[in-house]
């Protein structure tokens, strides 16, 4: 590309990171980082209405913890800054009046009351609720007095009055919207501040932004912007608009349906490389049948002609499966590292390094989340004190007790507690009891887990140690003799 690429993510700080939101800024990322580029955050807070405490702060931490990190922005300083919008308001006013003075825009005195009354005369008739440009043609000495001398305004830029704006974007393809159909937008209101149009325009123009990337939400405003972009004779950037998130039945992804926010998925135990994996797959793919990606690769092979129209589906089922592939994908040295805070928090503080990355590398096919392990896998680090009921049903019958009373004798007598010692003693038991290996296998996975599924039993029970299995085979026969 001749331009360095610089592309930027510009969230309003209005609480949690929208999954959107994370996608927009992935892809911002993935493109720039595939083309040796800058990706720049840049706060749009100029509607203060909206703002919440603390979201900025929030939102920054979120896009640390997905590796979504930016090269510029608050508190790391590209050149361009600042990064907020509520800090760059001279700039934003300066050239709002640079237009009125090439008369590109005008003053507008409308009081809310009036534009009101518009609305509703307008609704009445069934007509498209827009501005009837009452103000427009006031001179421009007369509309200056009227600013001078305090009374209320807003800026307002000048739309042609007909004919149509076409242009490009990188996945719509040739785009065309009439003038007929765009009001002649507010670029600075009444508090000061300037509106998303102008003030979006003027920042991507003074940071060098060569590609808009962002919802598909924002392509009717174009038009206004490329206006503003011809008002100022600068460059245009390239467009690129994403398909919307849908849910499952095809409507927009909305809280209505589901959790929609990252920080609800970061704190039910997703992982990050499951989460972003997911999200680029939410309109974009490799071209092949590769699913389960890494930053790395997603960089690598990441390109906006892949970008589809269609929306995309957030089914929270293949984000699951995607989980666990990056689950099987750890380390047992990081899974163990995920696992133990989920540990801590049933009150299993003492657990050994090694033991648990034992116990992980066990039982990682079995799960989803970290979380999974304490959940089902307790046996690991107490004796179980209760059975399930549907096991003891269906394994445990007269008979039972007695058998695994010897099973536990043999397993005394080992030198060596071994899975293949273990599994060799039983199947011999079984053989010499005249009995098939699953009147033993069941029972004795009920005594020593209290469950009737998991891991390879005889896996299980060699981490265990001969010890701890002897004693819970002997309390279950104690325990389900009458039963």
């Amino acid at each position: 590309m001749e331009k360095q690429v610089r592309v930027r993510f510009a969230p309003s700080p209005t609480g949690y990171l929208h999954v959107g939101g994370l996608r927009t800024a992935l892809y911002n990322f993935l493109f720039a980082k595939k083309h040796g580029g800058q990706f720049i955050l840049r706060i749009e807070d100029t509607d203060q209405t909206r703002k919440v405490e603390g979201a900025v702060e929030n939102l920054i931490d979120t896009l640390k913890w997905a590796g979504v990190e930016y090269d510029e922005g608050p508190n790391r300083d590209g050149g361009f800054g600042p990064y907020i919008q509520s800090q760059r308001l001279e700039l934003y006013k300066r050239y709002a009046e640079q237009l009125i003075d090439s008369g590109k825009a005008y003053y507008c005195f409308c009081s809310p009351e009036r534009l009101d009354e518009i609305r509703k005369k307008q609704t009445a008739l069934k007509q498209t609720s827009s501005y009837d440009r009452h103000c427009r043609d006031l001179p421009v000495d007369e509309a200056k007095k009227r600013v001078a001398a305090g009374e209320r305004h807003v800026i307002r830029m000048k739309v042609p009055l007909d004919g149509e704006m076409s242009f490009e974007d990188v996945i719509r393809g040739k785009v065309v919207i009439s003038f007929n159909i765009i009001d002649d937008q507010v670029i600075i209101k009444s508090d000061g501040f300037p509106t998303y149009h102008l003030a979006v325009v003027v920042d991507d123009h003074l940071m060098g932004i060569t590609h808009v990337i962002r919802g598909e939400e924002w392509l009717s405003s174009v038009p206004k912007h490329i206006l503003l972009y011809r008002y100022f004779n600068w460059d245009l950037p390239v467009y690129v608009h994403l398909p919307l998130l849908l849910n499952p039945d095809k409507s927009k992804l909305s809280k209505r349906q589901g959790d929609v926010a990252v920080e609800d998925y970061r704190a039910k135990g997703y992982l990050k490389e499951a989460i972003v994996n997911f999200i680029a797959f939410l309109g974009w793919n490799p071209g092949d049948e590769r699913e389960v990606f890494f930053m790395d690769q997603l960089i690598e092979e990441f390109s906006l002609e892949r970008v589809s129209k269609s929306g995309a589906v957030f089914n929270v089922e293949k984000l699951n499966w995607l989980n666990q592939q990056h689950i099987k994908l750890k380390s047992s040295e990081e899974l163990a590292q995920l696992v133990r805070p989920y540990l801590e928090k049933k009150g299993w503080t003492n657990v050994e390094e090694q033991y648990l990355q034992n116990v992980v590398n066990l039982m990682r096919e079995r799960m989803v989340f970290p979380r999974d392990l304490a959940e089902n896998g307790g046996y690991f680090f107490q004796d179980p004190e209760s059975f399930d009921e549907a096991g003891i049903k269906k394994s445990w019958e007269p008979g039972s007790g007695e058998r695994v009373k010897l099973f536990a004798e043999r397993l005394t007598a080992l030198d060596e507690f071994s899975h293949a010692s273990i599994e060799t003693a039983l199947r011999k038991l079984s053989e010499e009891l005249a009995v098939k290996p699953n009147k033993l296998i069941h029972p004795v996975r009920l005594a020593v887990s209290g469950k009737t599924g998991g891991p390879g039993l005889f896996e299980m029970m060699e981490l265990l140690g001969k010890e701890s299995v002897v004693r819970r085979l002997l309390y279950a026969v104690k325990k389900l003799q009458n039963m």
